[in-house]
Formats: C-alpha cells, structure tokens, sequence
C-alpha cells in the first residue's frame, strides 16, 4: 500500500470508533475512487445498508467526462439525500472515511444538507 492509503486508513479507524450508526440517525459512508464516488447510508446496530447512491447508478445525469470531481460529488449528494429522505430519514451522522474534509467529500456533504438532512 501507498503511504497516503495507510494514512487514510489510520484515519478512518480513529473516526470509526467514535461514530455508530443508529435506527434513529443511521451513518452516511462514503468511499471515493479514482473514477467514481459511492456512498451508503447503513444502521450499524443491524449491519443493513438503507440507501445507497453512486455515480454508477442509472439516477445519476451521464453528461460528464469526470464522474469523481466536485460537481459529480453535488449531483450524488443531491440524489442521496432525496433517496434518505423518501426512507423517512432526517438525521444522520457522517463519516469521512479518513478522507480529509475538503472538494469532493465537502461538497458531497454540503448537498446532503441542502435537501434537508441534518448532521
């Protein structure tokens, strides 16, 4: 493994041990690739996925070249958030996945929030 991948990894088992996904207030994974960005929202105390979004799915607008870049990670949040929302799902908590707050995870996050999830 790359140095930057034990790195990220470090990280998303620090952030892991403190957030717990609930019924309540389920958590929203996100993992992004060189090509793609997937995120899930699961109940842990279950160990079910309730929703899941990428931007594979057939939801998501083909029209660009990049599917892992800010806008890409706009549009997913956007159609995670409304999938969450139809499940009856209003809070949740979110977790990075070691990767640091900034660009795509960032604005994945700001666009869940705009359609009205809270976390």
């Amino acid at each position: 493994m790359k140095d930057t991948q034990i790195c990220r990894k470090r990280r998303h088992d620090r952030i892991r041990k403190k957030i717990q996904g609930t019924p309540e207030r389920p958590r929203v994974s996100v993992y992004k690739s060189l090509k793609n960005i997937y995120v899930q929202i699961i109940d842990d105390t279950k160990g079910h996925t309730l929703v899941s979004a990428s931007t594979r799915s057939k939801d998501f607008i083909t029209d660009l070249k990049n599917r892992s870049n800010i806008k890409a990670a706009t549009q997913l949040g956007h159609i995670a958030a409304e999938r969450t929302l139809q499940e009856g799902i209003k809070s949740v908590v979110f977790d990075r996945s070691g990767y640091k707050y900034h660009g795509c995870i960032k604005a994945l996050a700001e666009a869940m929030r705009e359609k009205g999830l809270d976390f």
